[in-house]
């Protein structure tokens, strides 16, 4: 009798131990699934980022119980390979970055607007050197414009002489792919033309080149993107709403009132001396995400340049879904 008393404690032992360690597994299991409110962020030192340096300094990524951490980037070539590599979440990049990505997979996709021509605020601008008899659009056929090729500027800039009639035999261009040697080229009148982002185009304007034609002059031309990488967007799904709603607060807050953001410019955005009191803080674009009319023209380009082998859906690769509400 007695071993038979012992046997069922065994059994009975062995049974709430199992039952404990379950209870730990499932409590263990739960604690692995609770969604990481952290967010890694590859930032270049450029205007369309600042939305994020707002956004922190004001609190509101804290307010949204997550945390951001921006790293400082100094190309988009390093940006891209630790988006590669899985060691951020999300950057601020262009539509044709976004297809690169996709091209085999789909690794991440576009979630918002970052900044878009807006008022008197261009993205790009393409510009003729300092005492330069070039100064329409026309002028331009045939004189080599300083890109960085197979990029947005490239794209952008082939699209701006078109729509100002070159043809397209007649649009030529010389890869200078840094920029702060195609602003010093321009300047000194060893390139006749450049295409270049603000605020390195503002500078340029206030050394003297010649402003020939920007992007507020063709709608729905030039844009950068907040993109994320799928795996973020699926275990860290309300992490990036949170991100995305306190980013457009930031955005309220700089076109309210941007001259009071100028010295967190200054320390975080990268803007030439000669204009650092001048160049204005530029708006951003509320809630909204690129049409599929703007990525199929920039798909065709590409693909025209064998960038792609294949068209990317622009379904796959383009939501709404994490837009502030």
């Amino acid at each position: 009798m007695k071993s038979i008393r012992l046997k069922k404690l065994c059994i009975c032992s062995i049974i709430l131990t199992f039952c404990a360690m379950g209870l730990s597994l499932s409590g263990h299991g739960a604690a692995h699934a609770a969604e990481s409110t952290t967010l890694r962020m590859a930032l270049l030192p450029i205007p369309d980022v600042f939305p994020v340096y707002v956004a922190e300094a004001k609190g509101y990524f804290k307010d949204a119980g997550i945390e951001v951490e921006a790293l400082p980037v100094g190309s988009a070539v390093e940006r891209d390979q630790l988006q590669q590599s899985g060691s951020i979440d999300g950057m601020i990049n262009e539509v044709g970055g976004a297809m690169l990505f996709n091209r085999d997979k789909v690794q991440m996709k576009i979630v918002s607007f970052a900044r878009i021509p807006l008022g008197d605020a261009p993205l790009f601008r393409v510009l003729a050197a300092p005492g330069t008899t070039k100064k329409t659009v026309a002028d331009l056929a045939g004189v080599p414009i300083a890109v960085s090729m197979n990029t947005v500027i490239e794209y952008v800039s082939e699209r701006l002489l078109q729509a100002g009639g070159v043809a397209e035999t007649d649009i030529a261009f010389a890869s200078v792919p840094v920029l702060p040697e195609r602003l010093q080229l321009l300047l000194a009148g060893q390139i006749q033309a450049a295409t270049l982002p603000d605020p390195l185009g503002f500078a340029a304007l206030q050394g003297g080149a010649v402003e020939v034609v920007n992007d507020l002059q063709l709608a729905n031309l030039s844009a950068s993107v907040v993109s994320f990488g799928i795996v973020a967007l699926t275990e860290k799904k309300e992490t990036v709403k949170k991100f995305m709603a306190a980013w457009d607060r930031a955005v309220a807050d700089i076109n309210a009132d941007p001259e009071s953001f100028r010295e967190l410019m200054l320390k975080k955005i990268r803007v030439p001396k000669n204009v650092s009191g001048s160049y204005k803080i530029p708006a951003f674009p509320r809630a909204s995400i690129p049409n599929k009319a703007q990525w199929d023209d920039v798909q065709e380009w590409m693909v025209g340049k064998k960038l792609l082998a294949t068209p990317v859906a622009y379904e796959d690769s383009v939501t709404d879904e994490f837009l502030a509400k």
